[in-house]
């Protein structure tokens, strides 16, 4: 019976994840790491590629009893295994969410709104307006020099994001838009069309709710506008 600890260091998943991160490791790998070691006869390793080919077939057909039907698995390991999958699952729908409005945006940074400090917000989409990730990227108080557009992008290039959507608040509770906040959507949507990735919308957040420039008109649609009164507004895109 060959456990982890038993395979040559360059073999060793746990040691793989410390050197090259737990996205190096193969679908085998991932297994072995759950399921430790074999059985008399099974080698770990192909005990996880057993189970990994039967997971290929459909891992929406898995039960517990056809884990359990693999010779050598017992209800506790295919207990973990099920719950193993179920929990990214759950977590993979919770990161699945669409931005298909203003209103997404606020309740997906409410908390920011009560913030006593202005925070300078990203959140990256993908092609089907999907979040892959939310970012802090600047704290205190907003203007054009500190909020450069090399730190709004850069993540977005490594997230290979089709959009970006920028939000910030406003601790005093006003939802109008400043001639600061004007400026620097200005010169973040001249930005997004230079790197291909497109700014969607400008979200102020407060107490009361949240004006989006998109729906404003400020900047987002009109790109020959530079200075617009922000009217308050909470209707979705």
């Amino acid at each position: 019976m060959t456990a982890l600890r038993d395979l040559h260091k360059d073999d060793k998943p746990r040691e793989k994840i410390v050197a090259k991160g737990v996205e190096a490791l193969k679908n085998e790998e991932l297994m072995a790491l759950l399921l430790g070691r074999g059985i008399q006869g099974k080698d770990v390793r192909k005990f996880s590629k057993e189970i990994i080919m039967m997971m290929d077939k459909g891992i929406d057909e898995l039960s517990l009893q056809a884990l359990c039907d693999i010779h050598g698995l017992g209800l506790a390991k295919a207990s973990q295994i099920l719950a193993s999958i179920e929990l990214s699952k759950r977590y993979l729908i919770k990161s699945n969410k669409r931005i298909t409005s203003a209103e997404d945006v606020f309740e997906e940074l409410k908390s920011f709104s009560t913030k006593s400090q202005e925070h300078f917000l990203t959140i990256t989409l993908d092609g089907a307006s999907h979040i892959i990730n939310i970012r802090t990227v600047f704290i205190g108080t907003l203007n054009q020099s500190l909020v450069h557009p090399r730190e709004v992008f850069a993540d977005a290039i490594a997230d290979r994001a089709a959009g970006i959507i920028i939000a910030h608040n406003h601790p005093s509770g006003t939802l109008e838009a400043s001639r600061a906040d004007i400026s620097i959507t200005q010169r973040l949507k001249e930005v997004s069309k230079l790197v291909g990735i497109e700014l969607l919308d400008h979200v102020i957040l407060a107490k009361g709710g949240w004006y989006s420039f998109s729906d404003g008109g400020v900047v987002m649609m009109m790109d020959n506008v530079k200075t617009v009164g922000a009217i308050p507004c909470g209707c979705p895109w």
